[in-house]
């Protein structure tokens, strides 16, 4: 399977059966090379990502500045410290999976919910952490 049949299939798929969906979604190598991302997914910046990985190394390292994607500044929430960062901004917000070699990324706006986008977005992760990715 392709990297974006992933995004596609696996993390913009229909949430609720009322057809909600994450907005964005990204698969992007821990080097910052997106893998498959959708067009409405933001153009990130380099250190965006080595402060995210930093986040993965050093969790509340973020805390005091923010998680920034795209130059969009979203509130650190509680995630799970070495494997997924939680953030908010406004009714949306945004969670973050490190794997063994990739961070998944999903981005929502209401009517998800952020547990929606939580479960998205971490069971994609899992999986590919079972498969050594």
């Amino acid at each position: 399977m392709s990297w974006q049949a992933y995004v596609d299939d696996h993390l913009l798929c229909d949430i609720d059966g009322n057809g909600n969906s994450l907005t964005a979604a990204a698969i992007v190598g821990h080097d910052g090379n997106v893998w498959a991302q959708n067009s409405s997914f933001p153009q990130f910046k380099n250190e965006e990502i080595i402060a995210i990985m930093k986040e993965f190394d050093e969790p509340g390292s973020l805390a005091p500045t923010g998680l920034y994607v795209g130059g969009t500044k979203y509130m650190v929430i509680q995630g799970e410290a070495g494997a997924v960062i939680r953030g908010k901004k406004g009714s949306g917000g945004i969670t973050v999976k490190k794997t063994g070699q990739a961070l998944i990324f999903g981005i929502y706006d209401e009517p998800v919910t952020p547990g929606q986008c939580n479960i998205v977005v971490e069971r994609l992760g899992d999986y590919l952490i079972e498969q050594g990715l």
